[in-house]
Formats: C-alpha cells, sequence, structure tokens
C-alpha cells in the first residue's frame, strides 16, 4: 500500500469545499451579495431561502456590519509591506503621527465636553440659588376681605 499523494491529489484535499469556497466569495462582496442570493433562493426554491436566512441570522452576517469587504481590505493591507523600506517607513511615521493627533484631538474633545458639563451645572447651581434666595411673591398682594 502507497502512503505517498501526489501534489495534485494534495491540493484537492486542501482546497475548501463548494459551500466554504461560495460563503468566502459571497463575504468578498459584502452584505448585499448575501441579501440577494436569499432572495434569488426564494424565488427559484423556497426552503434554500430559507435555509439561507437560518444560516444568515445564526452566522451573524445579517445584522453585523463586520461583512464589509472593503474594511477587511484595508485592515489586510495596513500591516504588509511593500517591499519599499523608504515608503515603509514614511507610512510608519505617518500611521504614527496620525494616531497621535487622533488622541490629541480625542483629549481635546473630552475637556471641551467636561467644561461644557461643568458650566451647565454652574448654571444649574446658581439658577437653584437664586430660586432659594427670592421672596416668595405669592402672597404679597393686598390683601382684601
Amino acid at each position: 500500500m502507497n502512503t505517498a499523494t501526489s501534489p495534485s491529489q494534495m491540493a484537492l484535499h486542501n482546497r475548501p469545499g463548494f459551500f466554504a469556497r461560495a460563503e468566502a466569495w459571497l463575504d468578498e462582496r459584502g452584505k448585499g451579495a448575501w441579501i440577494a442570493a436569499m432572495v434569488i433562493s426564494f424565488i427559484f426554491f423556497w426552503p434554500i431561502g430559507l435555509a439561507l436566512l437560518a444560516y444568515m441570522i445564526w452566522s451573524k452576517r445579517m445584522f453585523n456590519s463586520s461583512c464589509n469587504a472593503m474594511t477587511r481590505r484595508r485592515a489586510r493591507h495596513m500591516g504588509k509591506s511593500s517591499g519599499n523600506s523608504a515608503f515603509d517607513a514614511y507610512k510608519a511615521e505617518t500611521l504614527q503621527r496620525l494616531e497621535e493627533e487622533q488622541d490629541k484631538f480625542e483629549a481635546f474633545l473630552k475637556r471641551l465636553r467636561d467644561a461644557k458639563d461643568k458650566a451647565e451645572f454652574d448654571q444649574f447651581m446658581d439658577d437653584r440659588a437664586r430660586k432659594m434666595t427670592e421672596p416668595d411673591d405669592t402672597n404679597t398682594g393686598p390683601a382684601t376681605a
């Protein structure tokens, strides 16, 4: 008995099945492709459409925004090297600078929100103190009997 396998046989065994390839193909095209496949399945053979809908809900593809192929492509290319060390250094420096600017801007927004909250609270306290010190005007009118 021969236990050696040829490279072509190994390629067949390592290749994903039809459903895995179809799922990957639909994932690359995004949520719209999944919905279109489901609608077409309902039109031609409703049990397949129902199964596809159940799978989309079960795998959270229906309500998950991470099904966006553009987001995955961007994330995949962010860490890749271009092969040009000068460009890679420039890209890393630029990304670092942008992250620092984003952190500074978020800190600025936090300080701005804190200042606004403090101003609103101070105004509330001033209004409350003013209401406490104002005389009650309901019983100060002339008495008529």
